[in-house]
């Protein structure tokens, strides 16, 4: 007999499985085992189960229930997020069993769901009541951090211990050595006063509800400390450093020494994420997490307000403002680059023992063996380098001079990106980029008006003097 049944079981739940909805609840009625939920979940009431259900996967088919009942009545995507932040909010924990024999078990689904303790778990009975706490992380919490797997703040239940807390946060962090002390903060009633709580982790103290648990440790600094090295070196890629101590000459070893086509006076070293979003779309490569912070929105406020710091005493007038903004960006960008590296293999020098910061990008970029025109010339691009040619040569080499062509020609220097007004004694070197201005072409409404101001300007001084002169008869 016994043995029917165990075959009729494993029927059941075979059919189950493969059984659409509507077929699943007539095979849940016929099963005779119904399982009332109360108390603080998104849907509540008496709902058929199966005998082989445990109560994890019974409540986790209930809830999916309500979320499809609740989202299919969303009409907008607000509602649609509101419902489904108020459907989440359920307690796993402090979850009271009550079978119909009169024998009540609290069950921690939570832990259940770290762990696999089946204690946590067990299967249903006809006629079982499940009771959710009040879900509210405002009052009934706990918070632990420090040297754990997973900080955070968690349901508070009562009779909760420090090894509860610590197993929620999913143990203690193997980083870290000798944790053996944990910290606890405990307001009063009023919240006016602290009291600070110094207990051996054995010790597994009670906690109270609004604890906040520390476990105390060293930070540990085997941390993943690195530089990019990009461009014209032999072994170009991430490479480990360690903290604020290895020296730029030792990673310039590290990667094997440049390649022959290396253009040291144009190398530079940038600070972190400053430059990180040019790389990667310079380099086609996808860079480390630890690099970019993904939080663009706190980044410029970060920046804003950094801009605004440097604006606050300032005597700028709004001319001003945004040359200023132009250079003091660069200033972000270029910190950390003032470095000569044609001297990185002296390692009596202070360039080979400048000390890298993780994070650090160093490019190396190649010879361009070409200088580039730009501005108003009739084919602008890269020309080829020529020794000992001036800037007119490559100005021809790019069509020559357009119509509105300014007369002062720039030479930004391709390594320090100095700005110089062309002669035809200025050196031209590789990699330097020339820069034809436009000449401003004036409206007729554009001179009225600039006259315009002219001439009350002078009419303004003439009337002063004429009333000088008029008193002074």
């Amino acid at each position: 007999m016994k043995n029917l049944f165990l075959v009729w079981l494993i029927l059941t739940t075979i059919i189950y499985s493969q059984s659409s909805s509507s077929e699943k609840n007539n095979l849940l009625s016929f099963s005779g085992i119904s399982v009332t939920i109360g108390g603080s979940f998104p849907l509540t009431g008496s709902f058929p189960a199966l005998m082989t259900e445990r109560v994890d996967q019974f409540v986790t088919r209930i809830y999916n229930e309500a979320v499809s009942r609740s989202l299919s009545n969303a009409q907008d995507e607000e509602m649609l997020e509101k419902l489904k932040k108020d459907i989440s909010q359920y307690s796993l924990r402090g979850i009271k069993l009550k079978r119909s024999s009169g024998e009540e078990v609290i069950l921690d689904l939570e832990k259940f769901r770290l762990y696999g303790d089946f204690k946590n778990n067990p299967y249903l009975k006809n006629d079982d009541v499940l009771i959710f706490p009040p879900y509210d992380m405002d009052k009934n919490f706990f918070t632990i951090n420090g040297a754990v797997n997973r900080s955070g703040k968690y349901s508070f239940v009562e009779g909760d211990e420090l090894s509860d807390a610590i197993e929620l946060a999913r143990g203690l962090n193997p980083a870290y050595e000798n944790v053996k002390l944990a910290q606890i903060k405990r307001l009063s009633y009023d919240g006016l006063n602290q009291e600070t709580i110094n207990v051996n982790i054995k010790d597994n103290h009670i906690l109270n509800r609004g604890d906040q648990v520390i476990i105390l440790a060293d930070e540990t600094q085997r941390k993943d400390f690195y530089v990019l090295v990009l461009g014209e070196v032999n072994q170009p890629g991430y490479i480990p450093i360690t903290k604020n101590a290895s020296k730029l000459g030792e990673i310039m070893k590290s990667v094997k020494g440049f390649t022959d086509n290396a253009s040291l006076k144009r190398s530079r070293i940038f600070r972190g994420n400053s430059i990180t979003p040019l790389l990667e779309r310079q380099y086609g490569i996808k860079i480390g997490d630890d690099l970019l912070n993904k939080n663009q929105e706190l980044v410029d406020r970060i920046v804003n307000y950094e801009q605004a710091m440097m604006f606050r005493m300032s005597n700028l007038v709004e001319e001003d403002k945004y040359y200023f903004a132009t250079e003091n960006q660069y200033r972000v960008l270029n910190e950390g680059s003032a470095i000569d590296f044609t001297q990185v293999n002296d390692e009596k020098s202070d360039i080979y023992n400048f000390v890298l910061e993780s994070g650090d990008v160093i490019v190396i970029p190649p010879y361009t063996k070409t200088v580039y025109v730009f501005g108003q010339v009739s084919s602008p691009g890269h020309v080829k380098f020529v020794e000992n040619k001036n800037f007119l040569y490559y100005i021809d080499q790019a069509g020559g001079l357009g119509e509105y062509a300014e007369d002062e020609i720039m030479i930004i220097k391709g390594d320090s990106r100095n700005w110089v007004t062309a002669t035809t004694n200025t050196i031209i070197e590789d990699g330097d980029f020339i820069f034809i201005p436009k000449e401003r072409i004036k409206s007729f409404q554009t001179t009225i008006n600039e006259l315009g101001g002219y001439f009350s300007i002078v009419g303004s001084i003439a009337t002063v003097l004429l009333l000088i002169t008029q008193l002074t008869k």
